[in-house]
Parts: C-alpha cells; structure tokens; sequence
C-alpha cells in the first residue's frame, strides 16, 4: 500500500506536467483545427532558457529561492511566448487560408528548425541544473516520505492549470477565445479580431509549454535538445485521452496518463510503461472515440 501510494504521488506530479503540455496542443487545435507539432519544441526551449537564465543572473542567489524560482518561471514563460508569437507569425499566419496539409507541412518544419536551432546553441550533450535550487526536504506524511518538490510540482501545475480554466471561462478575452473555436466567421462578424485571438493562443500555451520545460529541469536535474520528442507525444497523447480541444480533457487525460505510467512502471515494468499508457490510450478511445470529456466541436443549429 505504502509503494501505491508513492507512485501515486509521482504520477500526479509527472502527469500534472504532462496536462500543461498538453493544453498547448488542445488550445490550438480548438481554435484552429491543427496539431501544432513545433509546440513540444517551444517545451525544450522554456528548459533550456531556464537554465541559461538561472546560471547567468543568479536570481536564486540574488533574490533568494522562492523569488528567484518565482522570477525565473516569468521570464521564461514570457520569453516563450514571444517565441510562440512568432512561430504564429512566420510559420501559420501565412498558410491560414492553405490547404490544412500546408500547415501540417509548416508545423513539421518548425519543429525541426526549432530542434536543431537548440542543438546548435547549446550542443547535443545532456546540461545539468544546479542541484542546490530547489529544497530535498522529505514530508512525512500518513506513513509516506514524499519529497517537497514533488508536492510543489503538482500545487503549481494545478494552479496554472486553474488560472488558464478560469481565463478562459470568466474574462472577456475568453469568451472571444472560445467564439472563434466554435466558428470563426461568426466570431469576425461579431467584432472579434480572430487573428489576435489565435496570437493569444500561441502565446498562452508555448508559455505554459515553457513553464512545463523549466519544472522538468527543475525536478529531474538534465535537459537535452531531444526531450521535447518523449514529453511532446505524451502530451498529445493525454490531449486525446482527455478530449483533443477540449480544455479540462487536456488536464484530466495528462494527470491520469502519468498516475498510468507511474503505476504501470512500479507493477508491471519500467521498460513496457510507455506501451502500458498507449495500450490503455487504445482501449478507451476503442470505447469512445472522442476521448473522455468529448473532443470540442462547433454547435450545429
């Protein structure tokens, strides 16, 4: 019981990284009806300028862990946005009224681009965070000894997870967000700019990307310029699990994808955890085909 647990612990906090990624690809999609492939990519640059940021401002030192972290994850998250502008910019913008394989194409490319781009900049070996930023602190709770990052990883996934639900539900800007998903010509004739719209959603998501990045880096200690591959299909695979465009299925499918994983791992075998998570990814969309919470689609009248 005491082994269950742990890895329940772990899988909650693998998989709470794993639904912010997730909701990069499930925002686009309902918006735009396309997989943006460059997106796990826009992932490994949030981790790799986290560490370029953490090791040459030394905000931790300046301003102490909790503020340092705390700046450090504005940072990237901005910057990454800015890149998920411009990926928006000059990869999609111009293919808008393309045939759809144009932008799977565009997308494809990006990725590669963005991928070799991070390899050529900081080589092709693996890069190690500082190991003094984050507390080993082990909480002893209810029998179980569960280390105080693993907590902190899944209280603030849960909270960007909860922050980006109530935008999208409560603000203005969120209504128009789930206007143009719905139907963009209604969206246009209504006053919405739809084109900021999309923008906004390549920055809302890349920056949740990037946030994802640095905690991975955080967490496990190493980043290198391929990881954006393992952590971008599972993040897929949890936005289909849950609903592919449909915003609280991203959450649910990428937190119930890890707890599959850390389970399947701890019961069964390390090495069959990945075919563990897809083979229960096959069964329920077997069972039904939109993913647990239904995949979002426009309201026929």
């Amino acid at each position: 019981m005491e082994q269950f647990f742990q890895q329940l612990t772990n899988g909650l906090a693998v998989g709470s990284i794993y639904a912010l990624i997730a909701l990069g690809y499930t925002m686009v999609y309902g918006v735009l009806k396309l997989i943006n492939f460059a997106h796990s990519d826009l992932f490994t640059l949030g981790a790799y300028l986290g560490l370029t940021l953490l090791t040459s401002m030394s905000l931790t030192d300046r301003l102490g862990p909790v503020w340092g972290v705390l700046i450090l994850a504005v940072m990237v998250m901005g910057f990454v946005a800015l890149a998920g502008a411009l990926l928006d910019r000059v990869a999609y913008r111009p293919l808008r009224e393309s045939p759809r394989l144009s932008a799977v194409v565009s997308a494809l490319g990006a990725s590669i681009f963005l991928q070799n781009t991070v390899m050529l900049i900081y080589g092709a070996r693996l890069l190690v965070y500082p190991s003094n930023i984050l507390p080993k602190t082990v909480l002893h709770l209810f029998g179980l000894d569960i280390p105080l990052v693993r907590i902190l990883v899944l209280c603030v996934s849960l909270i960007m997870m909860t922050g980006l639900y109530l935008f999208i539900q409560k603000t203005r800007i969120g209504t128009a967000i789930r206007a143009a998903a719905i139907d963009q010509g209604a969206a246009r004739l209504m006053g919405i700019d739809v084109n900021r719209v999309i923008l906004l959603v390549f920055m809302l998501g890349p920056s949740l990307g990037g946030a994802a990045g640095l905690m991975v880096g955080l967490y496990y200690g190493q980043v290198n310029f391929t990881m954006g591959w393992g952590y971008g299909l599972k993040a897929f695979t949890a936005a289909i699990l849950g609903g592919i465009g449909n915003i609280p299925g991203a959450m649910v499918g990428g937190i119930l994808l890890g707890v599959i994983e850390a389970m399947g791992a701890a019961y069964l075998s390390f090495a069959w955890k990945d075919a563990i998570a897809f083979l229960v990814l096959i069964l329920i969309l077997i069972v039904r085909p939109t993913g647990l919470l239904g995949e979002r689609v426009a309201e026929k009248v």
